[in-house]
């Protein structure tokens, strides 16, 4: 398979680059500074001949032009796009950023960006390099805080709120690309113990990564446009 992973240089990004790569695929994993990357650059020391680590900005047209391009040159198909790439502001740093009374535009914009436009125009621009692909499915990193039904606190206000725009424009790009045979959910990957996740998390990104890598394979048609938890469970909206 030919795999696309955003946010691939650390957590689940890794975790799903390493994992795939060892099942003999085909990866092309995007960061922002691949070439600060070291775990992905000691990867692809190991896995030469298929990973290929591209710089990435979801925030930036050029850039998500660029890898395009970059894509598109070296293989004329995807099978698998996982748009991983998130922000939480000021993560693990304890403080009240995303509470009321602290919020600032500048982390709201950052957010949304980065967690719900970002992606959408991702799987915009690579949507002829999926069409091309076999059985292709879109798979988007989103989060239980994403859920209305389970919002009961207002912290985090941009998290929150950019998984729940992010469920959005994925179930609608779910309504259009289903009419070309693929297929786009949306996956709660549990609370992981990566930079964002923290300490006290109480799930091994490798374990998420794993049950992922297993729902991409198992997916059906009348699951397009799913919210499910990475063991296949759903998830309310």
């Amino acid at each position: 398979m030919r795999v696309f992973i955003t946010g691939a240089n650390r957590g689940l990004g890794l975790e799903l680059t390493r994992q795939y790569l060892e099942r003999g695929d085909q990866v092309f994993a995007a960061s922002r500074q691949p070439e600060q990357a070291t775990d992905l650059q000691q990867l692809q020391s190991q896995y030469a001949d298929r990973l290929t680590l591209l710089p990435l900005d979801v925030t930036s047209a050029e850039s998500i032009a660029a890898v395009t391009q970059a894509v598109s040159a070296a293989t004329d198909g995807l099978d698998v796009l996982v748009n991983n790439a998130g922000v939480y502001p000021h993560a693990g740093s304890g403080d009240a950023h995303q509470r009321l009374g602290q919020l600032t535009h500048d982390d709201a914009i950052e957010t949304m960006l980065v967690n719900a436009i970002g992606p959408l125009l991702v799987s915009q621009a690579l949507l002829p390099l999926l069409r091309n692909g076999n059985k292709s499915r879109i798979l988007s990193i989103s989060s239980g805080q994403g859920s209305l039904t389970w919002k009961a606190t207002g912290d985090p206000y941009h998290y929150s709120a950019s998984k729940a725009a992010l469920n959005m424009y994925m179930r609608s790009l779910a309504a259009e690309i289903g009419t070309y045979g693929l297929i786009s959910v949306i996956v709660d990957p549990g609370w992981m113990r990566t930079e964002m996740g923290g300490d006290h998390a109480t799930q091994e990104p490798a374990d998420s990564a794993r049950g992922i890598i297993r729902l991409a394979e198992q997916l059906h048609a009348e699951e397009n446009g799913s919210f499910v938890t990475w063991q296949g469970q759903p998830v309310p909206w």
